[in-house]
């Protein structure tokens, strides 16, 4: 009898004759052979395996003869079961093996080729230096401090005696924030980061101030809109311009080696009195343009020197501003653009070299700042 729910119906039994068990033997067989891969294999299997396969029907009609007829019958249902089953494994084991040989052929790997053909990232020139001048200063023991790129007006220009009449304050010269009367602006220097500073620390006070600074400057060889400083502050008893001329020279022989020459010129800085430019010998032309029929040097404009920063000994305005008594402490203060270093340690005549994302330009500096 048939299964609960199974729709065969033992009426429309149809006789297992050897002639059509030995067909559906042999359109098996002829599939399993002409397989090329795995996929027609697996379709062929479906076919002459497969719970519709003329095999598989064959054998549901078993329980629909008479008993004296279902032994043959099932010996013969089951040795023609067992021949495509043989010859199916055969056929899947060759196919597998035929993948396998092919896949080890196309996807091989060659362990002899260099693992490191595509370099590896690092970080930007601009970085290691600003972290290389800092080394400089902590090796002689000074801090290394950091504030915020957007500022408060009286931080920036107020604190630091800057008065209201001053052209730094313009539109022209100073990245205001809306509203533009709001009092808050993009820092033009990181000067704010030494009265932050002096008010967390008090004096005496050694620090260090490296970051990114905006102006409204135009584009060219040597000046650009957004640029990075790194600020020195000394505040203690007794600092003179003398001091601060032996920390400049000392921290150029370390960034640019023995011999560097380096120079100061009086200046006017409304932080700083008495105030002073530090200036490079020109990393490019080292002074030979400005003599008479000297091919004209774009880096340094024919000037010789380029100007490496500013500095001065701290005006007692500022040091007010920071609670600290003018009559018993002196300080000094010096600014040098990363940049420019950078240029001048690497003899780069372009400021744009360095932001214009050319990987050639900052992976050669990168290894060698």
């Amino acid at each position: 009898m048939s299964a609960p729910n199974d729709p065969y119906d033992p009426k429309e039994v149809a006789a297992l004759s050897t002639d059509e068990l030995a067909a559906a033997q042999r359109a098996a067989l002829a599939a399993f052979e002409a397989a090329t891969d795995l996929d027609q294999l697996a379709a062929a299997h479906s076919a002459h395996l497969g719970n519709k396969a003329p095999v598989a029907l064959a054998r549901r009609e078993l329980g629909a003869l008479p008993p004296q007829a279902r032994a043959d019958a099932g010996r013969r249902v089951n040795e023609v079961l067992t021949a495509l089953t043989a010859s199916y494994e055969a056929a899947r084991t060759g196919l597998e093996a035929a993948r396998d040989e092919r896949v080890l052929i196309e996807e091989a790997v060659d362990v002899t080729l260099p693992w490191d053909m595509t370099p590896p990232g690092g970080r930007h020139p601009l970085t290691l230096v600003q972290e290389r001048t800092s080394d400089v200063f902590v090796a002689m023991g000074w801090e290394v401090a950091e504030g915020p790129e957007v500022e408060a007006e009286w931080l920036n220009f107020d604190a630091l005696n800057i008065p209201r009449s001053h052209s730094a304050r313009e539109a022209q010269d100073t990245l205001w924030l809306d509203p533009p009367d709001g009092g808050v602006l993009l820092r033009t220097h990181t000067s704010p980061v030494q009265l932050r500073a002096l008010l967390a620390r008090g004096a005496p006070c050694y620090v260090v101030v490296p970051g990114r600074v905006y102006r409204q400057e135009a584009l060219d060889a040597t000046h650009s809109p957004v640029f990075h400083q790194l600020e020195g502050l000394a505040v203690d008893e007794g600092l003179t311009m003398a001091d601060l001329r032996g920390t400049l020279d000392l921290f150029a022989e370390s960034m640019f080696g023995a011999g560097v020459r380096t120079r100061l010129r009086p200046d006017h800085y409304p932080f700083t009195e008495p105030s002073a430019d530090v200036d490079l010998l020109c990393w490019v032309c080292h002074g030979s343009s400005t003599e008479p029929g000297a091919e004209f040097c774009r880096t340094c404009r024919s000037e010789g020197w380029i100007e490496w920063g500013g500095s001065g000994m701290v005006h007692p305005v500022v040091l007010q501003s920071a609670g600290v008594d003018p009559d018993r402490y002196t300080g000094y203060a010096f600014g040098i653009g990363m940049e420019r270093t950078l240029m001048s340690r690497h003899d780069l005549a372009d400021i744009r070299d360095l932001v214009e994302g050319d990987v050639r330009v900052t992976t050669a500096l990168g290894r060698e700042a």
